[in-house]
């Protein structure tokens, strides 16, 4: 099918007694470009969102402030967790101050067990008394018992209160550890409703004004590089093969009229937009325009290769993809590198051989 439409061309060609435009191929610099669509945004941009659903109190910064990590952005009304953080701080105190003997419940145990070691010591000594007198056939069998029991009754007595102040005190340890933990979970919750910054930047974009609701879903506020910027370049997925890190690309932006920049390819993204049929790229500047902005938008003309001394044709004198028209008829080339309007010969014809636009 190919060869119909070139001997058909050449037919025409050679029928038409009209004259025919001709050049013949020229050595010049040609650069190979893949074309991008681009837009400026901050490096490392991102959107802060809330943890909780509530009520928007306050916005603690303004569009266009500079915080750093950790920095209080935006409040949110908190009132229920405030007084649940301060009714578990109470309980920890509490907690605290009884496994500490601060509290009657144990201090009146070691007061019992003071008390019931004394009586323990006397019917010791009394039962150790009583029992030396037994044994020399000295007093009556039932004061022996009654002082052996007593003896027996205090000792019982004695190692019940330490088991009791024991358990009590392991107790008041685990209620300890409940209420502080009881005590941190209320602060976590109750820090939720202060959205912080989680890098030094600058506020792009506060989205909610004071009252109206919030949710885990909607971002509250963007932020991002205050200085640093990265030029986002949206390439088809044709085109994605010839690029690399680090390649050449030419920026221009409307803000600054015919102005080129020189960037740098930063980053190439491996996944591809199905809705767009494109593939992100990060580039760089390797000198910044006097006012950068985010939203920006411009054009990028990505360096593939350059050859400073091609020979080219324009490339609306090509018959089809690997042939020309010259004065002996079709001739099939080699072509090279491209550019918009021309097309490099590798080899078919030399510089000297004059080629014909074929006829639209």
């Amino acid at each position: 099918m190919k060869a119909v439409i070139i001997i058909s061309a050449f037919l025409f060609f050679f029928s038409c007694s009209k004259s025919v435009e001709k050049t013949t191929p020229q050595r010049t610099k040609l650069v190979e470009s893949v074309y991008s669509s681009a837009i400026i945004q901050p490096d490392s941009l991102y959107r802060a969102y809330a943890t909780v659903i509530g009520i928007l109190d306050k916005n603690l910064v303004e569009e266009g402030d500079l915080v750093e990590t950790e920095t209080p952005i935006i409040q949110l009304i908190n009132i229920a967790p405030e007084l649940n953080m301060e009714n578990a701080k109470l309980s920890f105190q509490q907690a605290r101050d009884n496994y500490s003997g601060k509290s009657a419940l144990l201090k009146s145990l070691e007061k019992e067990i003071q008390s019931a070691s004394l009586n323990f010591r006397n019917d010791s000594i009394n039962f150790m008394r009583q029992k030396r007198l037994w044994e020399q056939n000295i007093g009556s069998k039932t004061d022996y018992e009654n002082r052996k029991l007593a003896y027996e009754l205090s000792s019982n007595n004695l190692q019940l209160l330490k088991e009791e102040y024991e358990r009590t005190r392991k107790e008041l340890s685990i209620q300890v550890r409940q209420a502080l933990n009881t005590y941190k979970a209320s602060e976590f919750s109750s820090g939720e409703y202060t959205v912080t910054s989680k890098m030094k930047g600058l506020v792009y974009a506060l989205y909610k004004e004071p009252g109206e609701i919030v949710n885990t879903v909607e971002p509250l506020a963007l932020i991002g590089s205050a200085n640093n910027f990265v030029i986002e370049l949206l390439v088809d997925e044709m085109d994605i093969v010839k690029l690399e890190v680090g390649q050449k690309t030419l920026v221009t932006l409307d803000a600054y009229g015919s102005r080129v920049f020189e960037a740098r390819i930063k980053k190439i993204y491996p996944a591809k937009d199905e809705s767009s049929q494109t593939f992100k790229i990060d580039a760089v500047f390797m000198k910044d325009p006097p006012k950068l902005f985010p939203g920006l938008v411009g054009e990028a003309n990505i360096v593939v290769a350059e050859k400073d001394d091609a020979l080219v044709i324009p490339k609306e004198f090509l018959l089809d993809e690997n042939y020309v028209l010259t004065e002996d008829g079709p001739k099939k080339i080699v072509t090279g590198l491209q550019d918009m309007e021309h097309i490099e010969i590798i080899s078919g014809i030399d510089e000297n051989e004059p080629v014909h636009k074929p006829d639209q």
